[in-house]
């Protein structure tokens, strides 16, 4: 009597050790893989571009900016400064050009021949001049006439010579206009000129930080007087978008996640509510688990990361904040 009894013990406990077993692995299989991790978000160290003294700031921390938005304004007046006179000068190489391309006005060509009729009228006066006094040398025997006058005379008459062809050569040229180098080099300075000032307005215009993409400000880190550099960040800026939870799975549940699987995300905040997501990223090295999300079962087991990427319009979601991770690995995806 007792032996049927303890088989049939023994048969009872046979089956529901096979029920159990099915059941875990159909759970396993077909239900849903649940995950742990942090919100992560991308994050920005925001400097400007060029140095100066810090004149305003416009937001403070945890404001919402927009991409574009101007966070902050560098003191750039002496740089307005330099962009007027900069401005200025281009006026200044502009007329020297037009001057050179128009040539010489008649007006200066007429001087330029007054002057040469002038500079030979010098010469014929010095060299009459001299011819009077060498006739009176030779009359008187060169008695009436020293010889430091005749001199005089000769060096006078060499001097207006030498005039009276520089003037020719003056006319030549005033008649020919300005060369070609000239011109040429008077477009290079207008060039340099309009760079310069390019220059300068690019360097105003850095003077103000403006927000590369949506975000939230998390850090100010200089104020209002302070000296601004490159490799000074002003504001700490986490992007709004993308965000996504890292989660970290075994080896036996890897082959049971797939990019572009559908996920739910939930918070110990809102437990009632979940977040749409999806997987965005499997790594394909294997690590320890990280001691932030390590249980006593997995401190020793190589895992794989997983980025779920959320859509949070609502901004419920913070960077580290810890989250669950449900996914429907059983469903068709």
């Amino acid at each position: 009597m007792k032996k049927p009894l303890i088989a049939l013990c023994l048969l009872a406990v046979l089956v529901l050790g096979v029920w159990v077993w099915v059941h875990q692995r159909d759970k396993g299989h077909n239900g849903a893989l649940v995950l742990h991790g942090n919100v992560d978000i991308r994050q920005i160290a925001l400097a400007f571009d060029g140095s100066g003294r810090v004149a305003e700031l416009r937001v403070e921390e945890g404001d919402r900016v927009s991409a574009g938005a101007v966070l902050g304004v560098l003191d750039t007046r002496t740089l307005a400064l330099q962009a007027e006179q900069a401005q200025a000068q281009i006026g200044v190489q502009q007329q020297n050009l037009l001057r050179l391309r128009a040539g010489s006005r008649p007006q200066e060509v007429v001087q330029a021949r007054s002057r040469v009729i002038a500079a030979q009228a010098d010469a014929s006066q010095a060299e009459q001049d001299l011819k009077r006094l060498q006739g009176i040398a030779a009359s008187t025997h060169e008695r009436g006439v020293s010889a430091q006058d005749l001199d005089r005379a000769r060096s006078r008459l060499q001097i207006a010579e030498a005039k009276v062809a520089e003037q020719r050569e003056a006319l030549r040229l005033t008649e020919l206009g300005p060369r070609v180098e000239d011109v040429a080099g008077a477009e290079a300075q207008l060039k340099a000129a309009q760079a310069q000032l390019a220059l300068l307005r690019h360097q105003i215009a850095q003077g103000e930080l403006r927000a590369p993409a949506d975000a939230v400000v998390r850090s100010r880190l200089l104020e209002p007087g302070d000296m601004a550099t490159p490799q000074k960040p002003v504001f700490a800026l986490a992007l709004t978008q993308p965000k996504w939870v890292r989660v970290y799975v075994g080896e036996p549940d890897l082959g049971r996640v797939k990019a572009g699987m559908k996920a739910r995300v939930v918070t110990d905040g809102r437990p009632g509510q979940s977040i749409a997501g999806k997987v965005g990223y499997i790594s394909s090295v294997a690590e320890f688990t990280p001691k932030s999300v390590q249980t006593e079962e997995l401190r020793t087991s190589l895992v794989y990361e997983v980025r779920v990427l959320v859509d949070d319009p609502q901004n419920v979601l913070r960077l580290g904040q810890p989250a669950t991770v449900h996914l429907a690995t059983g469903a068709a995806q």
